[in-house]
Parts: C-alpha cells; structure tokens; sequence
C-alpha cells in the first residue's frame, strides 16, 4: 500500500473524532473507559521515568496516561501530520511527534513504558513495529499491546460498525487482521514475553504486558 493509499484511510477519521465520537456513542464511551481501567490496573504498580504512545491520534489517551504519571516524560507519536497537531494544540504539556512505529526516531533503551494501544492492526509492518518497540524499550521496562481479540462477538459487531453510522470511518483501517492467537504468535517471534494477560469487553478485547526477553 502506497502513501496516498494510507493517507486517504488516516484522513477518514476526524482529528476530533475521539473528543466528539466518544461523548456522542455510549458503546464507545464504555470501551474506552474500560480500555483506560485495564491499563490502569496493569500499571498499579509501576512508575516509569520515560513514557512512549505509539499511535497516539488525537491525544486523549495519551493524556490519560500522563496524568497517571506526573513526574514521567511523556511522548506521543502519530503517522498522520493533522492529527498530531491537533493533539499538541489541545495537550501543549504532552510531546507530540510525527513519527513512524517502523522506525522509531529514538535511541536504544531510551523508555521505561511503551504503549501500542489499539494500534497495531492499523500498521503497515507489525514485526518491525514490534521490533522498534523492542530496540527502544529499557532492559526492565514494559511495553503493552492492547487490541481487539478479534472473536466471533467482536467481528460480528465489527462488521455492522464498519458499514453503517460514525463506524463507517474505520472501514479499511485495519491493515492486518488478529486475533488474540496470532498476536500472541508475532510477540513472541519478535523477542518479548508475555507477564501477564487482560481479557476484556466480553471477550472482545485483549491486552498483553510485555517485557524483554
């Protein structure tokens, strides 16, 4: 897929899709919220000095996350130009950065905690992606990879989401279609381990704590 290719399927979603969509749709409202307490509970007990938000959009989460952490550096990346200057217009205290997860703009070892929230399956290459996550991860940091667990539930709603209403913004998006079983596959093959494992959502969604091998 070429470059005007993706930029035709970024530019569907709206920069402020999350700020309006989210209030406007309670299934939404309700997976996000859900979505932030997962990663809250998986994050209880850990205080990072450097964080990274890969697939950042318009910012909300990553802002969610920064308060969670305070005294953290906290960067967010994005693919899409317009999203990302949304996101600093609206989080000025947040470093937000054009950047691909293929080639991450960041030297080795360089953050304590690596989020790839809902974005992986939005990838062009998610090995590399995966191995950026890696190389810039420190030795005894965490990454966590959060997605859809791409079960019957999940791929029935998705299919009607994707075609009719606000839905029909994604249609296209996914660039590589998971389930919880292949994700779980190219993690391992790309030199992490799985500490611990979040089932969600009524089965729709999981989320992996990763560390190093």
């Amino acid at each position: 897929m070429n470059k005007a290719e993706l930029e035709k399927i970024w530019s569907q979603v709206p920069v402020d899709y999350y700020e309006k969509g989210i209030v406007r749709n309670l299934g939404q409202r309700y997976w996000h919220k859900q979505k932030f307490l997962v990663i809250k509970k998986l994050l209880a007990d850990f205080f990072p000095g450097k964080i990274l938000d890969i697939g950042s959009n318009g910012g909300g989460l990553t802002a969610k996350i920064a308060n969670l952490f305070p005294k953290a550096k906290t960067v967010g990346i994005d693919v899409y130009e317009k999203s990302v200057f949304h996101a600093s217009s609206l989080h000025p205290n947040i470093t937000f950065l054009v950047a691909d997860g293929r080639n991450l703009p960041f030297k080795n070892n360089h953050f304590d905690l690596i989020l790839c929230l809902e974005t992986l399956e939005h990838v062009v290459d998610p090995n590399k992606t995966l191995l950026e996550i890696k190389r810039c991860l420190t030795k005894n940091g965490r990454a966590v990879i959060s997605m859809d667990s791409g079960n019957l539930l999940f791929r029935i709603i998705w299919f009607f989401w994707i075609r009719f209403g606000k839905g029909r913004v994604w249609r296209g998006s996914h660039l590589t279609h998971f389930n919880k079983k292949i994700l779980k596959e190219i993690i391992l093959k790309n030199g992490f381990l799985i500490e611990r494992e979040i089932v969600s959502h009524f089965g729709m969604a999981v989320t992996l704590q990763l560390k190093k091998k």
